[in-house]
């Protein structure tokens, strides 16, 4: 069983996102603070970590850093703060996802469900995607510019693979979110394609992703397998 450290200060919206995700077959560790979501991480590991930003202890934005310092756990940050630069502060640590309250707990179910099948499947890659400078290990998930390892984001990660996947042909942005965050688009923060190309373009230093107005994006360069 896939376990899940939930990390909300608000104990009934804590209770009622443990039963849900409980309900769907996920075990769940509940914690209120920094401190004790800390706790938690020294003894255990966990498939997924869920946390709130506004925190009585601090800020979640820290334990997103400390995750991405220690490995690569996925994380969802689920907050109220719904500005463009709050969002971009969240992926800036790393974040897999990024949702904002009031929010639905079949969607958040939903988003879960998609990255525990994306854990499920990382083993399914086998092949290493290169192109110009830039070399992607699909198996191992990892990608590397001039033979330096790239910090990325799972997310980052997935959508890098995607816009290869379909090096040349234009993608729209229904069709990203459905391959790359596995849901309906009438579930996504409209900004999230745009944030994470954003991210992307400015980590690998690359202007391939082109931005075709009114259909969605395309990778220019060509993409060879090996």
């Amino acid at each position: 069983m896939q376990k899940i450290l939930l990390l909300e200060d608000d104990k009934s919206l804590n209770r009622g996102i443990t039963l849900t995700l409980q309900k769907a077959g996920y075990a769940v560790t509940s914690a209120f603070t920094l401190a004790e979501a800390m706790k938690c991480l020294e003894g255990e590991s966990y498939s997924l970590i869920i946390c709130d930003i506004t925190l009585p202890d601090g800020s979640g934005l820290e334990l997103g850093r400390k995750i991405r310092e220690l490995g690569s756990t996925y994380f969802i940050y689920l907050t109220a703060l719904d500005s463009e630069i709050d969002m971009v502060n969240g992926y800036e640590t790393g974040a897999d996802d990024y949702i904002t309250k009031p929010f639905s707990l079949m969607v958040l179910v939903s988003k879960v469900n998609a990255l525990m099948r994306r854990i499920d499947s990382t083993e399914e890659y086998k092949n290493i995607m290169v192109c110009g400078d830039i070399e992607l290990n699909c198996r191992e998930m990892k990608v590397y510019q001039r033979g330096r390892e790239v910090s990325l984001s799972k997310k980052e990660m997935q959508l890098l693979t995607y816009l290869w996947e379909n090096g040349g042909q234009i993608v729209s942005k229904d069709s990203i979110l459905e391959h790359v965050w596995d849901v309906d688009g009438q579930f996504v923060d409209e900004n999230t394609v745009t944030v994470n190309i954003s991210r992307l373009k400015n980590k690998l230093k690359t202007d391939a992703i082109s931005n075709v107005r009114g259909l969605g994006y395309i990778w220019t360069e060509k993409v060879v397998r090996r």
